[in-house]
């Protein structure tokens, strides 16, 4: 007999493109997770086991849309298992 384990871990949290990030800090401000810092005048991601599972108002701040996160197909394929 086969049996599934309980619960799935998932990996989330932010992903910021560089490229497109203009620095503003919304972002910063917004998280009081401490996710985010600062670094060479950009926002990088320096805790993202900070951020809370399924959150990502973030993202939908960020004007420039620099901020990214799993999309559901990630987390269905990883509840998957693969």
């Amino acid at each position: 007999m086969t049996t599934k384990p309980v619960g799935t871990i998932i990996e989330w949290g932010p992903t910021i493109d560089t490229a497109a990030c203009t620095g503003c800090g919304t972002c910063i401000e917004f998280c009081h997770n401490d996710v985010f810092a600062w670094a060479d005048e950009k926002v990088i991601v320096s805790h993202k086991n900070n951020c809370v599972a399924g959150c990502a108002h973030c993202a939908t701040l960020c004007e420039a849309g620099a901020i990214s996160f799993p999309t559901l197909e990630d987390l269905r394929r990883a509840r998957r298992g693969g």
